[in-house]
């Protein structure tokens, strides 16, 4: 397709894209400004948003971009050669303020400072950034003398909030799946992406790339990891559709890459601030702060009947189960989803106290069931006869 058959197949967007002011690259911006509105909806004042959000960008001087939020709301993020990033909102007619007056300016570098994390810097599959905000909330209510333990770090992301939101509060980081070595090798895919996205040019964003360009990529990547390091599951973010991750270049080469790569570099700089980080099984923890009278749990497990392939974990029921038992006799906050079983089985156990294990005794026979020649999966039958199964427990 020529370029005027774009233009003309186009026409009736392009106009309406021309009457809002919009220029042919501020496509570019389309993330930045999702994230500003992530920052929004959790109650982030408007200075400090553009503040963290500009501390992480490198627009050129004299640069403007301006997203059109429907016709009630226009929100722009500028750089002048001698102030710093800041926006300014305005319906029809627009609203700019080019001087910061020196309290304002010192309250965003004070907020800048702060480093204040909406979202775990990498990404991470499970990360609470959802709920940061009611977490907060949830936060006020423990005392100054609290020690928050995160059994289940993950990213990382609920023990910076809590540092963040109870800076007088010690907080522990269970760094079970090795995050810290993502965020220590920060400037190697940094350096990686940057490649990835001059290899990317002139092929349009979310295009499958072609088996030429998919190999080129690959050799890439390859190279990288002969030299060290490489994170698989931000390439993935880059690369793959939206929702797959791979962890090595043996499943990474198997799948098909799309243009979806990062615009701009990650930022990691004070992430882990103030956090004592450790990196050991859950129950050692369990077992180290149990008797302590000041501990809240943080409990964010796996969540049962979801995807958990890109934990360094494999649970069974039980695993799920034996996490209940941190929350007996101890403060908590626990994560699940609407998706795992776990509570419609806590509530029926309640209800039905006296049932115990009606398999006990039970005989059981299985057998393998195989859908093709790489997938098969076990049936059980179990079988208690007459005089067994009534026989009082």
């Amino acid at each position: 397709m020529t370029l005027f058959e774009i233009l003309n197949f186009n026409r009736e967007l392009l106009e309406r894209l021309a009457g809002t002011g919009y220029k042919p690259d501020d496509y570019k911006y389309i993330d930045l400004y999702k994230e500003y509105e992530q920052m929004r909806r959790k109650g982030d004042k408007v200075t400090y948003c553009v503040a963290f959000l500009s501390a992480r960008q490198a627009f050129p001087k004299e640069r403007c971009m301006r997203f059109s939020g429907g016709s009630k709301r226009n929100v722009r993020f500028m750089q002048y050669e001698k102030s710093g990033t800041f926006a300014f909102l305005g319906g029809r007619d627009e609203l700019c303020i080019r001087n910061l007056n020196t309290q304002l300016h010192d309250r965003m570098t004070t907020a800048m400072k702060k480093c204040y994390y909406s979202q775990a810097p990498l990404p991470f599959v499970g990360q609470k950034r959802m709920f940061a905000s009611e977490f907060r909330k949830v936060l006020k209510r423990f005392s100054d003398r609290t020690v928050f333990v995160d059994l289940f770090g993950g990213s990382g992301l609920l023990s910076h909030i809590t540092k963040r939101e109870r800076p007088d509060a010690t907080v522990i980081y269970n760094d079970h799946d090795n995050y810290r070595e993502r965020l220590e090798n920060i400037s190697r895919t940094n350096a990686l992406l940057s490649d990835l996205r001059r290899l990317s040019e002139g092929i349009p964003r979310h295009r499958m790339l072609s088996r030429e360009m998919h190999g080129i990529f690959l050799e890439r990547i390859r190279r990288e990891e002969s030299t060290g390091f490489v994170d698989y599951l931000t390439i993935s973010s880059s690369l793959l559709f939206s929702g797959k991750y791979a962890r090595n270049i043996g499943e990474l080469g198997k799948l098909n890459f799309y243009n979806n790569m990062r615009l701009s570099d990650y930022s990691c700089e004070g992430y882990l601030d103030g956090l004592e980080v450790v990196c050991c099984d859950y129950r050692e923890l369990v077992d180290k702060y149990r008797d302590s009278p000041d501990v809240v749990f943080l409990i964010d497990p796996p969540y049962m009947a979801t995807d958990i392939s890109t934990y360094r974990m494999d649970w069974k029921l039980t695993d799920y189960l034996d996490v209940l038992l941190v929350l007996k006799g101890h403060p908590f906050v626990y994560f699940t989803s609407g998706k795992s079983p776990i509570l419609d089985f806590c509530r029926w156990m309640e209800e039905h106290p006296e049932t115990g294990n009606p398999f006990k005794g039970a005989g059981m026979s299985t057998l393998t069931a195989r859908m093709n020649y790489s997938s098969s999966y076990t049936d059980i039958m179990l079988y208690k006869e007459m005089t067994e199964a009534a026989t009082p427990p």
